[in-house]
């Protein structure tokens, strides 16, 4: 029940103690600051390493040709490597259990003009399941399909950023640009969660640009999907048959790590996945460590509190007071303190992540947060201790007979 009698009194030793209870505040409210900042950081952390792979559907394979460097079957080592259409159709006809989806890619830069209005651009000429590897969103018009690859038709599908520097407010559908001298008529404008960059990128049919270049057939780099349902055991059988299959058929020495190169995005996203959550375990054992250390912090302070009031105890119970009354005091007092310090440094850190959460993005942590079901779990944690802290030296307190206590100096 509220007694209004004992809140006045503890109201009364706070006013008469503010340096204690200063301390005592700032204790619980630096070990709930830190955990929170820490804990925020940690998600920041793993939020970044997400975002690393946002821009690439995650069961996407890239194969990138190399340079040799050891002699095999009769080649000398330096050797460059060069993917063509067939390899595209062998691994095609070679892995239909693993493959969802191939499309080559060929990379160029190029300055790109529309009526006044020109830039540098990079130009992608790729097949249309480049779509599903990069994630493009189709914002307006349609991407690249096989009819294009088949005629080998000039036509670009250009990025938002593309759009609104070349075209302003004009709608591009159907408009054409010139693209390193050649004119190509824009067919499709996307969008693409990967940033500002991606969504600079041109895209045009390979098959235009193998045409565009002498009529060759490379391409420079391969890009393929494996079926999700194999999972990541089987994306790692796939990328060792892939590499042994590719280094047959470009007579590479099977020991030779310079010829092929392969990035697996399920593999390298499970290996930063693992990292992140050690990084964010290992910050989140320090926060608990700041709570920890702010239990013993306001444990040694409520300690030498009830010590410091071993005399005013004594003479309450020479009045008549009760053990229970004088532990329900003391207990009072240091929960009210460690609630009212434990929510203020819980909002100040929320406060704080929200402030700076921003800025953070050069430092490798983007969006840190702390979800509230955990900011508040650790804060009535450390509400509880607090009064634990405070319980134990009062019970103690309690049993000290009042002459005893009297004298005690």
């Amino acid at each position: 029940m509220f007694n209004r009698d004992r809140w006045q009194e503890i109201f009364e030793t706070i006013r008469k103690n503010k340096l204690r209870t200063f301390l005592s505040g700032f204790t619980v409210a630096l070990g709930i600051f830190i955990f929170i900042i820490l804990f925020g950081f940690g998600n920041g952390l793993k939020n970044q390493f997400q975002e690393y792979f946002l821009d690439d559907a995650t069961n996407t394979i890239f194969l990138f040709p190399g340079k040799t460097s050891k002699p095999y079957n009769g080649f000398k080592s330096n050797r460059n490597i060069e993917f063509k259409n067939d390899d595209i159709a062998d691994i095609k006809e070679q892995f239909p259990f693993f493959l969802e989806y191939i499309t080559p890619r060929i990379s160029r830069a190029a300055v790109v003009k529309y009526k006044n209005e020109f830039d540098n651009y990079s130009t992608r000429a790729v097949g249309p399941a480049h779509q599903f590897a990069e994630k493009t969103i189709m914002m307006k018009g349609r991407f690249i399909n096989e009819s294009d690859i088949t005629d080998k038709s000039k036509y670009a599908v250009i990025g938002r950023l593309v759009a609104r520097d070349l075209f302003k407010q004009e709608n591009p559908l159907g408009k054409f640009i010139d693209v390193g001298n050649s004119v190509f008529k824009v067919i499709g404008v996307f969008q693409d969660d990967g940033g500002d960059r991606e969504e600079r990128y041109i895209y045009i049919p390979y098959t235009t640009r193998q045409l565009l270049e002498k009529s060759n057939d490379k391409v420079d780099q391969i890009i393929l999907a494996f079926k999700p349902q194999i999972g990541h055991s089987g994306s790692v059988v796939f990328e060792r048959k892939l590499r042994e299959f590719l280094k047959k058929k470009k007579s590479i020495a099977p020991d030779d790590p310079n010829g092929i190169y392969i990035r697996n995005v399920a593999d390298q996203l499970k290996q930063n996945q693992q990292f992140a959550n050690v990084l964010q375990l290992i910050v989140t054992f320090v926060g608990l460590g700041t709570l920890i250390a702010g239990i013993i912090g306001i444990s040694n302070i409520m300690v030498f509190v009830v010590k410091e009031r071993t005399k005013e105890l004594g003479i309450r119970k020479a009045l008549g007071a009760t053990p229970r009354s004088v532990i329900q005091m003391i207990l009072q007092e240091s929960i009210f303190i460690t609630t009212i310090s434990g929510f203020v440094g819980l909002l100040i850190g929320v406060f704080v992540l929200q402030s700076i959460g921003e800025t953070l993005k050069d430092y490798f942590i983007k969006n840190p947060y702390i979800d509230t079901t955990t900011a508040l779990f650790a804060t009535v944690i450390l509400i509880i201790f607090g009064g634990i802290a405070g319980y134990i030296p009062a019970k103690r307190a309690a049993r000290i007979k009042p002459i005893v206590a009297l004298r005690d100096e």
